[in-house]
């Protein structure tokens, strides 16, 4: 059993994130909430996405999960105006999703969630370095990387204590970076790592300017990159898997 009404703001700041690594994804319908964790197919990003039951006008659910084309739902989600709730109910038997949005009511066909690749777990990994920082800075320094290359070092400098951003390319090349003074919060440790701009530059159209962006570091580790939207009552996480770089 699940029914649900949300705006569409909260829903498509759900859905957007999910949408640029996957295609299709398992939603678990908690009781206290919604959860997303799903592996892009080149499996080189995760995201993991959560939206507690109080960012709903009201929300019921007794557990089980369901599969959803993503961006089909994102698409019906959008047809609201700004500001307008959207009514979801589950229908068990059908294994159908029907939406409702004013006038407008549309029945989404569910997919077999065992048929979705599933998800690795990462709550193990241990990352030394940590920055938050600003939603508009981070994607200044993507912005700037991508002019000039398809890949982009981050990592922290502990003597100068500073995030940094490099990207090098066959001409020119950008160098960024954030002093602890600049940052909201900072935990130093010897952290570098090259990342695929395509994945960053997907990951920061999403990402509200802002919005308190914490990442996690380390040496040829994972990033994780997490921001919390809905007024805190939803959080969005990736785990992007480096380039490792010969010596």
């Amino acid at each position: 059993m699940f029914t649900a009404v949300a705006s569409a703001d909260a829903l498509s700041k759900t859905l957007d994130p999910v949408g640029v690594l996957v295609d299709e994804c398992k939603i678990r319908l908690d009781e206290d909430g919604l959860r997303i964790s799903a592996m892009d197919p080149a499996t080189v990003g995760v995201v993991e996405l959560s939206l507690e039951a109080g960012a709903f006008e009201s929300y019921e659910a007794d557990g089980g999960v369901v599969g959803v084309d993503v961006d089909r739902l994102d698409d019906v989600v959008e047809m609201a105006d700004t500001g307008q709730l959207v009514h979801l109910e589950l229908d068990a038997e059908t294994r159908q999703l029907r939406i409702r949005i004013g006038g407008l009511e549309y029945t989404l066909a569910l997919v077999d969630p065992d048929a979705i690749r599933q998800e690795p777990d990462l709550d193990s990994i241990e990352l030394p370095a940590s920055a938050v920082v600003e939603g508009r800075q981070f994607g200044r320094a993507i912005d700037a990387a991508e002019m000039v290359s398809n890949h982009v070092a981050v990592g922290v400098d502990e003597v100068e204590e500073q995030l940094y951003v490099n990207a090098e390319g066959d001409v020119d090349s950008v160098h960024y970076e954030l002093p602890a003074d600049d940052l909201v919060d900072f935990q130093p440790a010897s952290a570098h790592s090259l990342f695929s701009l395509d994945y960053l530059t997907e990951m920061n159209r999403v990402v509200p300017d802002d919005a308190a962006v914490t990442l996690e570091l380390g040496e040829e580790f994972p990033m994780r990159l997490g921001y919390e939207f809905a007024d805190g009552e939803g959080k969005a996480l990736y785990f992007l898997a480096p380039r490792i770089q010969s010596r």
